[in-house]
């Protein structure tokens, strides 16, 4: 069994297909189609069931997809290790929220560069539905994410670093009944999208319609026209506040305060450059 095989294999699970994966290793298709060959041979059960263009893992892939997981980040941590009192540098992956990402992270990562420029750094989407998959599977090595106050999970480690607030907005030039009763929302799968529930339900308005976007600039840019009133974290609107484009209203949820963490595995290792990284977010912030 050699590590290739299992990169391969795994590599196969999360792109979706034989030639998905030959693109993204940047193998030859028949190269990838003889790893697993290998693999299920050495095995004595096949991986996947092919069903025209589609691969499905069998049981037995099920069953030996964690721990070929397991000995891929273990290998990584093995090489890491060797460098661990030397500077940091390899690579690091970040997942973040798509508002941190835009308006909180720029700065930050920048100063990571300067300090530690040996790192290799990638940033990722955050898929909340899917969090902590993404951390077990080491898609990403930390999340930095916006989430409700107080919250928690079992099977993460979680640092605040800072508190905000949704702030419910409405355009500065554009105010009108109907700009009233729309409400531009986030995707039901966004953090904070229960406490903007909440401001509706308790406003006992019925008439309020939700009109759901894809992301944060889309909200704001429809605000500023005029099409509705929007709920968003204060650091993604506090300019236009402070343009005078938006005007702030009071919220009728229980609670507007959002928090802004970081998140780890419980069973992640800490590299040096994992390290480097939580550091200095939390000595900037």
């Amino acid at each position: 069994m050699e590590l290739r095989q299992l990169i391969t294999f795994k590599t196969i699970v999360d792109v979706g297909g034989f030639k998905k994966a030959a693109e993204t290793l940047g193998y030859a298709q028949s190269s990838i189609t003889a790893h697993i060959k290998d693999l299920e041979k050495e095995l004595g059960h096949p991986l996947f069931d092919r069903m025209g263009k589609k691969v499905v893992l069998t049981q037995a892939g099920k069953n030996f997809l964690p721990y070929a997981t397991e000995i891929i980040q273990l290998y990584s941590k093995s090489k890491a290790a060797i460098h661990a009192s030397s500077e940091p540098a390899g690579p690091l992956t970040i997942g973040a929220s798509e508002s941190l990402m835009i308006y909180w992270l720029p700065t930050l990562i920048m100063t990571f560069r300067k300090k530690f420029p040996k790192v290799e750094l990638t940033l990722k989407s955050l898929q909340y539905d899917n969090l902590e998959g993404q951390l077990k599977r080491g898609d990403i090595d930390v999340a930095v994410l916006v989430e409700e106050n107080n919250w928690s999970h079992d099977e993460l480690i979680i640092h605040k670093i800072a508190e905000d607030k949704l702030s419910l907005v409405q355009p500065t030039d554009h105010c009108s009944s109907s700009t009233a009763e729309t409400m531009l929302v986030t995707e039901y799968a966004c953090s904070w999208r229960p406490i903007i529930d909440q401001h509706i339900k308790a406003i006992g308005n019925s008439s309020v319609t939700k009109v759901e976007l894809p992301s944060i600039e889309a909200i704001k840019q429809c605000v500023l026209c005029g099409l509705g009133n929007t709920m968003l974290p204060y650091f993604t609107i506090k300019d236009k506040l402070q343009e005078g484009k938006l005007v702030e209203m009071p919220s009728c949820s229980p609670s507007n305060t959002i928090g802004i963490y970081t998140a780890i595995h419980k069973n992640k290792w800490l590299s040096p450059n994992l390290q480097a990284f939580l550091k200095l977010i939390r000595e900037q912030f």
